[in-house]
């Protein structure tokens, strides 16, 4: 590698550093997927709620919501995966308070779902009603 000054090695660092570190959060997606069933569930809910989208031709805005439905869900998965990890390793025996935690976690999860189901009912409803009533 040809000499650089100081600034661009930084610029350098900064840019594989970026890169890097979409590795790692992939990687930690592919952890997710292959180790926590509930995390299957939302990928398949993802695929229908998607092709369910395209179907129904939904509107720019309808997309955003669904999205950040989608976004949330997978959030609070991710959050309570690593919840669980870190329960796990610092308390490796069974503790009531961290049963607490993990079960807090997956509230968090449930609530996330709950509110995206909210949101799917909301944009699909008006969809299916109208394909009904052709």
């Amino acid at each position: 590698m040809p000499e650089t000054i100081p600034e661009q090695q930084h610029r350098y660092r900064f840019f594989w550093g970026r890169l890097e570190s979409f590795r790692y959060a992939g990687q930690g997606v592919a952890f997710m997927l292959r180790t926590q069933h509930n995390a299957w569930i939302h990928a398949a809910l993802t695929v229908i709620v998607v092709s369910a989208g395209i179907a129904f031709h939904v509107t720019w805005g309808e997309w955003c919501l669904l999205v950040l439905a989608m976004a949330s869900v997978w959030t609070a998965e991710s959050i309570n995966t690593a919840l669980e990890i870190i329960v796990d390793i610092a308390s490796p025996e069974y503790r009531p308070a961290a049963g607490h935690a993990k079960d807090v976690g997956a509230a968090a999860v449930l609530l996330c779902s709950i509110g995206a189901a909210t949101v799917g009912v909301i944009v699909f409803l008006p969809h299916i009603a109208h394909l009904i009533a052709l």
